[in-house]
C-alpha cells in the first residue's frame, strides 16, 4: 500500500507534474520528424506519379489491309462500345470499375459515342476532363481507344435524325482540332472515327452519296492531319454506316484511313454471308475494316427495334465471319439503358447477347 505524501492531509497524493515537450525546442526531435514527413510526401508524390503515368500502349497504324503495332504484329482490335461518357458521368459510372469491367470481358479496346449537344451541355472543357479520366484509365488497363463523333445524318447539308445528333461543318471541324491537339502523341488514343452514321434517310435529309460524302471526309482528314497525322482515320459507310459497296473503286485518298461499317442483323436477310461480302466484307480484302457497331437482341426484349432484332445464330456467322475477314470491332453497347445492351444492370450482368459475345471475347485468339 502506497503512503500519502507527508507533507499533504491524509488522503491527498501530490500529483506529478506532467512533462512537457516543446518539439520545435528540441532540434533533434524536430530534424528528424521533419525527415519523416519529407519521406511520406516523397512516397505519396512519387506513388502519385507511378499511377497516372501507366506505360504508353504501342502505336498501331494502317499497313495494307492490317492495323499493325510498330514492332510491325498484326493486330486485330476486339472490344465494347460505351455509350457517352456525359451519360455515364450523369449515372454515376465513368470510372475505372466500368473499365475495368470492359478489360475483364476480354476488351483490347473501347469506343467514346461523343454527342454534340452533351459535348455542348456540359461544356468542352468539362466535358474533356471527363475524356482525359478515360483514356487514363484505357492506358492503365492497356486498352486502346476509339473517339467517336456520335451523330447520325447529313453532315453536307446540316441535317440530322434527332436534335440530339445536331451539328455543323464548322463544329465538327472544331472538335477534330480540340481532340487532335488533345491526344497527338497519345498511343492510347489510336483511332478518330469521324462522323458515326451518314445518311441521308430516304432523301429526307437532302442529297447524300459515296461521292459527295468521300470529298467531306477527306478535307476533314486534312484538317486533323495539320495537327495529327498518325491517328487511324475510321471512315463510315452509307447508309446508317453500312455499305462500303463503292469503296473500292473509290476510296478516299489519304494515308492511314480504315472503314467501318455497322451490319446489324435486319440490314440484311438470312443468308447474311454472301450479302455481308457484296456490301462491305470485300472491302477487307484491301483495307481494314472496325465494325464499330452491330448486335442483336430478342423481340420481346426492353427496346427492341429494327435493324438489331435477331438470335444467336446471327452473333455465330458475324463472328466467324469476321474471324475469317481478319475485321476489327466493338460491339454496342456496354449500358443496360442503350439497346441492343450487352448488359442488364450496373452489376455488369450480361444480357442475352451479352452473355453470347462475352465468351467470344474471352477466346483466346
Amino acid at each position: 500500500m502506497k503512503e500519502a505524501h507527508p507533507d499533504l492531509p491524509k488522503g491527498k497524493e501530490k500529483r506529478k507534474k506532467p512533462i512537457s515537450i516543446n518539439y520545435y525546442q528540441s532540434p533533434s526531435v524536430f530534424i528528424f520528424m521533419k525527415t519523416i514527413i519529407k519521406l511520406l510526401f516523397t512516397i505519396a508524390l512519387l506513388f502519385a506519379v507511378f499511377i497516372s503515368n501507366a506505360k504508353p500502349l504501342e502505336k498501331i497504324s494502317v499497313k495494307g489491309k492490317d492495323i499493325v503495332t510498330e514492332s510491325g504484329k498484326v493486330i486485330r482490335l476486339k472490344g465494347v462500345s460505351f455509350s457517352d461518357p456525359d451519360k455515364l458521368e450523369k449515372n454515376g459510372q465513368w470510372n475505372k470499375r466500368y473499365f475495368q469491367e470492359a478489360k475483364n470481358w476480354g476488351c483490347n479496346i473501347v469506343r467514346f459515342a461523343v454527342h454534340p449537344t452533351a459535348l455542348n451541355s456540359r461544356g468542352w472543357d468539362a466535358y474533356f476532363e471527363l475524356v482525359d479520366k478515360g483514356v487514363n484509365w484505357a492506358t492503365e488497363l492497356e486498352m486502346y481507344v476509339i473517339i467517336d463523333w456520335h451523330s447520325i445524318g447529313n453532315l453536307n447539308t446540316e441535317k440530322f435524325s434527332n436534335k440530339m445528333y445536331n451539328t455543323s461543318m464548322a463544329e465538327t471541324v472544331k472538335f477534330w482540332q480540340t481532340v487532335s491537339k488533345r491526344y497527338k502523341g497519345n498511343s492510347t488514343v489510336a483511332v478518330y472515327e469521324l462522323f458515326n452514321e451518314p445518311t441521308n434517310e430516304s432523301g429526307k435529309l437532302g442529297e447524300l452519296s459515296w461521292g459527295t460524302w468521300k470529298p467531306t471526309l477527306e478535307k476533314l482528314i486534312d484538317e486533323i492531319a495539320k495537327i495529327d497525322s498518325e491517328k487511324i482515320y475510321l471512315v463510315a459507310g452509307m447508309n446508317w454506316g453500312y455499305f462500303l459497296d463503292e469503296v473500292l473503286e473509290n476510296p478516299v485518298n489519304r494515308k492511314n484511313v480504315a472503314y467501318s461499317s455497322h451490319p446489324y442483323p435486319q440490314k440484311r436477310e438470312k443468308p447474311w454471308e454472301p450479302q455481308w461480302e457484296k456490301d462491305w466484307g470485300h472491302v477487307a480484302d484491301k483495307y481494314p475494316i472496325i465494325a464499330t457497331e452491330f448486335g442483336f437482341m430478342g423481340a420481346d426484349e426492353r427496346g427492341a427495334h429494327i435493324p438489331c432484332i435477331s438470335d444467336e445464330s446471327y452473333g455465330e456467322a458475324i463472328m466467324n465471319y469476321f474471324e475469317k475477314k481478319g475485321i476489327s470491332y466493338t460491339l454496342w453497347c456496354f449500358d443496360p439503358h442503350w439497346p441492343p445492351t450487352l448488359i442488364t444492370d450496373w452489376n455488369f450482368t450480361p444480357s442475352r447477347q451479352g452473355k453470347f459475345f462475352k465468351e467470344v471475347l474471352l477466346k483466346k485468339d
